[in-house]
Formats: C-alpha cells, sequence, structure tokens
C-alpha cells in the first residue's frame, strides 16, 4: 500500500468508521455483550446489522475499497456509530466529498458562549443564519431596532414583514444584501431552503425580482451603512461580518456594529440611553 493510498478519503473513511465502532460497547446500542471480545468495540457484523447493510460490505467499505455508499446508508452508519454533527460531517466528506444535508429546522437559538460573546460587544450586534434568519441580537441592537428574532432579513426589508434595518442608502443597502444571499445560495449545502427563499421574494416583491435577474454577486466581510434611528438621526456605523460554526455544526453569521466617528458615537450613547 502506498502513501498515497493510505491519505486517499477511502482510506481515511475506513480507519474514522473502524475508531468510531471501537469507542462503542455493545450496551451502549441495545446489543448483548456477549463473550470475551479480542478487540474493544462493536464487531463489523454489529455495525452492520445496526446499519441494515451486508456485512460484506460493510468490510469492503472498512478495508477502503471504491465501493458506492448511498445517503441513506450513510445516514444509518451515522446512526449505528452514534456521530455527532461534526463527526456526521466528516463522514460525509470522506465518503460523498460535500456536507450532509441538515437533519432538521434546529431551533433559533445560539450557543452560551456565543451569546456571551455577543452581549459583551457594546454596540449592536446581530447573529443570522447563512440564508439571513434571525436568530440572536444583543440588548443593543433590541433598543436600536426591535425585537427581530425569529425574522428573515430578506423578508423584513422586500415584504415589509418586520422593521427593516432602515439606512439611508437603501437602494445600495437592498442590492448588497441580495448579492450576498446569491453568494450564499451558491455554495449552501441545503440549496433548497434557498431556492424556496427566492422564489418567494421573487414572486412577491418587483424590486428584489429586479435585483435577482442582475446576477451581483458579493462577500464583503465588512464595511459602512448609515442608518436612521427614530428620533436621534443619522448614524454612520462600520460593520464586521464573523462566520462562527456552533457545537451542532451550524454556520452562523455573527455581524458587529461600532459607530464611526465623535458624532455617531455620541448619537448612538444618546439613542441607547434614551432605549
Amino acid at each position: 500500500m502506498t502513501a498515497a493510498s493510505l491519505s486517499s478519503p477511502r482510506s481515511e473513511l475506513g480507519h474514522f468508521l473502524r475508531t468510531r465502532r471501537a469507542r462503542l460497547r455493545p450496551s451502549e446500542v441495545g446489543l448483548p455483550e456477549g463473550g470475551r471480545r479480542r478487540t474493544p468495540g462493536l464487531r463489523r457484523e454489529e455495525v452492520a446489522q445496526l446499519a441494515d447493510v451486508g456485512a460484506s460490505w460493510y468490510t469492503w467499505l472498512e478495508q477502503g475499497r471504491d465501493i458506492q455508499v448511498s445517503e441513506a446508508v450513510l445516514e444509518r452508519l451515522s446512526s449505528a456509530l452514534r456521530l455527532d454533527a461534526a463527526e456526521r460531517s466528516y463522514l460525509f466528506e470522506l465518503a460523498q466529498g460535500r456536507s450532509p444535508r441538515p437533519i432538521a429546522a434546529t431551533p433559533p437559538i445560539v450557543s452560551p458562549l456565543l451569546a456571551l460573546t455577543i452581549e459583551a460587544h457594546r454596540h449592536p450586534a446581530i447573529v443570522s443564519t447563512l440564508r439571513w434568519d434571525v436568530v440572536a441580537m444583543n440588548g443593543p441592537a433590541l433598543k436600536l431596532w426591535g425585537d427581530l428574532r425569529g425574522t428573515n432579513a430578506l423578508r423584513n426589508l422586500f415584504l415589509g414583514k418586520g422593521p427593516p434595518l432602515v439606512t439611508v442608502e437603501r437602494e445600495a443597502h437592498a442590492r448588497n444584501l441580495v448579492a450576498r444571499f446569491r453568494s450564499e445560495a451558491a455554495r449552501a449545502s441545503a440549496h433548497e431552503q434557498f431556492q424556496e427563499l427566492a422564489d418567494e421574494l421573487k414572486a412577491r416583491s418587483p424590486e428584489f425580482r429586479r435585483l435577482w435577474t442582475q446576477h451581483d454577486l458579493a462577500a464583503e466581510p465588512e464595511g459602512t451603512k448609515v442608518v436612521d434611528i427614530p428620533g436621534t438621526g443619522h448614524i454612520e456605523l462600520a460593520h464586521v461580518t464573523l462566520m462562527h460554526v456552533e457545537p451542532d455544526a451550524r454556520t452562523l453569521r455573527v455581524l458587529f456594529y461600532s459607530p464611526v466617528g465623535p458624532e455617531s458615537a455620541q448619537r448612538m450613547e444618546r439613542a441607547l440611553a434614551e432605549r
């Protein structure tokens, strides 16, 4: 066996499967312990039984043979081996060269550490999915823009579903938001979720439909914008976007805002104090 084959995805897949079955006891997966075992963990035949595949076929998979593996079989193997979200993603990457589909819609929450991080930011911070579904806001963001959690930024802007983040340069903001949405949609594993939202917006918003057909792409992680705060006036904000991978393997967009210049800083302080 050559050095190249040792590092091939199929060889890595076989090694990964062996290590994962070795860490499980039969009693953990509802199987009898049986007699003495020469090696720790489950036997290949037991994994095959749990995943509802043939024992010979599973042996070939662990041996790194180039055999076809369906999505359904990978899901059953993931369940049989009690893989967590990161391990499930790794299994799919090795076997099919792609990320798995999301298991199901997860509750719109963030991890405690991410929540602590955005609350420590003294200026607004917003967390959203890659599809721009808002899942968390810190105190300053809630004070300035109200509770947007559970809404979608594109629906808010183009369909009036909720209070949008009002910018002075609305056309530029709308164009940039659509371009960034298209960029994310192109590389998303759950493409149908993006397509569903795009179809809804194209059908109901002439403005979105016009911008969508222009096929602009953008992925700028930072910039500035001028927002209009009722009762306070215009505030120029710098914004920086960071991508955060949650413990359940979801990727979230974390958007941090900070005022630009002393005048905007003073207006920000006044706006937050009045609320």
